[in-house]
């Protein structure tokens, strides 16, 4: 980056504003709103290096100066919009950064890194839960206005502030915060502040409202990002107090814990106290085992067990290649802060109750009718078996999850199965990738057969009528089959036979009636005379509402266009013109490419030709 460029972007930093500490409030400069529009103009300008985008997360400007001025002057419609469309651009995603491939290249790592670990600065930030009220009032405000009325400006506030939850719940957790299971993460504490602003109530109106369902897709998404580090049988069990195997399972934490200590302080205890060291460990001779000179064995390192002899201590191992390594697959499954897993599981319930069937019903035709990204469905596959694992170990309900519990849902995800597999195969560069969505479909297609178990052992008499209304019909058609069989005598099923090919005789055939060829002539001297009369009268009355296609028919309308020809036809030989010029000026207004029915305001003269054209026409049957 050039140093010009880099002073302009520390003067527009500046010159947004300062805080005062004493009011506790920002207070924004006269040329604000010019300043933020020219930061959104130098992140479009930015490079493949992304140097303004690491400059800006470097100077902390997010934290300083955009948060505090959001905070401060919300209620002004166009700061606002202007700040919330800053903080979503540089909230973004590094992955979206590098089109979902982490690059390789040692630079371009390293710019990768830097950007990650201002995205993990930035989530930190969001902790406040003010900042999530001010952005839940103005969401709030916006909803209340019926979609019919709120505009585009509006719709596209409403997806910004959902794009902003998504890009700030999805920044992984930082490795070097490791918090211990029931203690607060930041992941935590941003899921605390939007519990309190509110902005999860939202998000549940939001999914159960019909008339929000352009959103349902941003929803599948900070749902997945919500809930990433949770169990969902862990989740389900969550309750007021702990329960026994809770506290077994802390108990046995804390002594592995204590036992480790203890075997660490006495392993410092003997290398520091012994009499002897063990570095003289001496010479051994292994019987039974021959050397190279046909004398026994010599081995000249400690040995305690025979088991441990083996001679590839200083064999070079040989190297894996990097398509053929395994892949690390970490679990970052967690118990979260036990608050958090108290108002996590009243959402799921609340969003299982009234929300589950519709949302799943509107991403899958969504998904079904490609109107979504490539990797949406693996969403929604993750939020099928989330949360139909979470409605079994909490208080199962079919109904519940009615929606993906369907033929047509294993169907669905055997087709996700195999072109996931499919693109392993053709697609190595991106091997991970598919793996991973290959995975997330077992495990949707696992919680099936479980939800499908489940319901076999359900003590609730509901759930089980499917099962006994088909054990009835089976019995009923058994019986159906016997009486039948015992009135007839036998059931022959027909098999197909292969058609033989027959020779050809020449039969004679039956004399038809000839049909004798209709005099278009002498019959167009009879309808000429007549036909001008009508053409020349223009203000003459023709049949109303005369329709030149069947709408009630399967056939399309482009399709029935030579049937209206033929009907023109019909209609000129049988002596009704009226209803034919009718006919054939409607049929224009319908099709009027090609000029097939002649040109729109065309002359009687040029009329009439068109109509002898139709009337000497051969256009076949009817």
């Amino acid at each position: 980056m050039s140093s010009l460029l880099s002073a302009d972007l520390a003067a527009a930093c500046n010159a947004l504003g300062y805080f005062e500490a004493k009011s506790n409030k920002y207070y924004a400069d006269a040329n604000t709103l010019e300043t933020v529009k020219d930061l959104i103009r130098y992140l479009r300008r930015d490079d493949e290096t992304h140097d303004i985008r690491r400059q800006l997360g470097e100077t902390g400007v997010l934290q300083s100066d955009l948060l505090p001025l959001l905070k401060s002057y919300w209620e002004e419609t166009d700061l606002f919009d202007v700040l919330l469309r800053l903080i979503v651009n540089l909230t973004t995603p590094a992955m979206i950064l590098w089109n979902d491939d982490v690059p390789t290249e040692k630079t371009a790592r390293n710019l990768y890194l830097q950007i990650e670990d201002h995205l993990k600065n930035y989530k930190e930030a969001f902790v406040d839960e003010t900042v999530w009220a001010v952005l839940s009032t103005r969401l709030s405000k916006i909803l209340e206005i019926e979609p019919v009325q709120r505009g585009n400006e509006n719709s596209l506030i409403i997806e910004r502030i959902l794009i902003l939850i998504r890009n700030v719940l999805y920044v992984p957790a930082d490795l070097m915060e490791r918090r211990p299971d029931n203690d607060a993460s930041v992941h935590d504490q941003v899921l605390w502040a939007l519990h309190q602003s509110g902005m999860l109530d939202i998000i549940l109106y939001i999914t159960s409202s019909a008339n929000e369902n352009a959103y349902y897709l941003h929803i599948l998404e900070i749902l997945s990002f919500m809930l990433r580090e949770q169990n969902a049988s862990e989740l389900a069990r969550a309750a007021l107090q702990r329960s026994q195997t809770e506290k077994v399972r802390d108990e046995a934490e804390l002594l592995a814990i204590r036992h480790k200590e203890i075997n660490e302080k006495q392993k410092k205890t003997r290398a520091f106290s012994g009499a002897r060291h063990s570095r003289f460990g001496g010479t051994f001779v292994v019987k039974s085992m021959k050397s190279i000179s046909d004398n026994e064995l010599i081995y000249h390192k400690p040995l305690s067990k025979l088991d441990s002899l083996h001679f590839d201590v200083d064999k070079t191992k040989p190297k894996t290649p990097k398509n053929r390594l395994p892949v690390k697959t970490g679990s970052n499954e967690r118990r979260s802060a036990f608050s958090v897993r108290l108002f996590l599981k009243e959402f799921c319930v609340e969003f299982l109750n009234g929300a589950y069937n519709s949302l799943m019903y509107h991403v899958k035709d969504n998904l079904v009718r490609a109107k979504a990204q490539a990797h949406d469905e693996s969403y929604y596959l993750w939020a099928m078996r989330f949360f139909m694992e979470f409605n079994r170990c909490y208080q199962f309900e079919v109904k519940l999850v009615s929606e993906t519990m369907s033929v047509q849902t294993f169907h669905y995800l055997q087709q996700q199965s195999e072109k996931a597999y499919d693109m392993m195969t053709s697609d190595k560069k991106k091997l991970k990738i598919w793996s991973r969505r290959l995975h997330i479909a077992l495990l949707a297609y696992r919680e099936l057969f479980m939800t499908l178990a489940a319901m076999d052992k359900s003590p609730d008499g509901n759930v089980r009528d499917s099962s006994k209304d088909l054990m009835e019909t089976q019995h009923i058609f058994l019986k159906m089959l016997e009486t039948f069989v015992d009135k007839e005598g036998s059931v022959v099923v027909q098999s197909k036979a292969k058609k033989r090919r027959r020779k050809h005789v020449n039969k004679v055939h039956k004399s038809l009636p000839i049909v004798e060829p209709l005099n278009l002539d002498s019959m167009w001297d009879e309808t000429q005379p007549q036909l001008s009369a009508i053409l020349e009268n223009v203000n003459g009355e023709f049949p109303c509402e005369i329709a030149p296609f069947d709408s009630a028919s399967d056939v399309p309308i482009d399709d029935q266009k030579v049937d209206a020809m033929k009907n023109i036809q019909r209609k000129l030989r049988a002596g009704n013109y009226e209803h034919a010029v009718g006919l054939l000026r409607a049929s224009r207004e319908v099709w009027p490419e090609n000029d097939s029915f002649g040109i729109p305001n065309m002359a009687p003269e040029v009329e009439f030709l068109a109509l002898r054209d139709i009337f000497f026409a051969d256009l076949g049957g009817e």
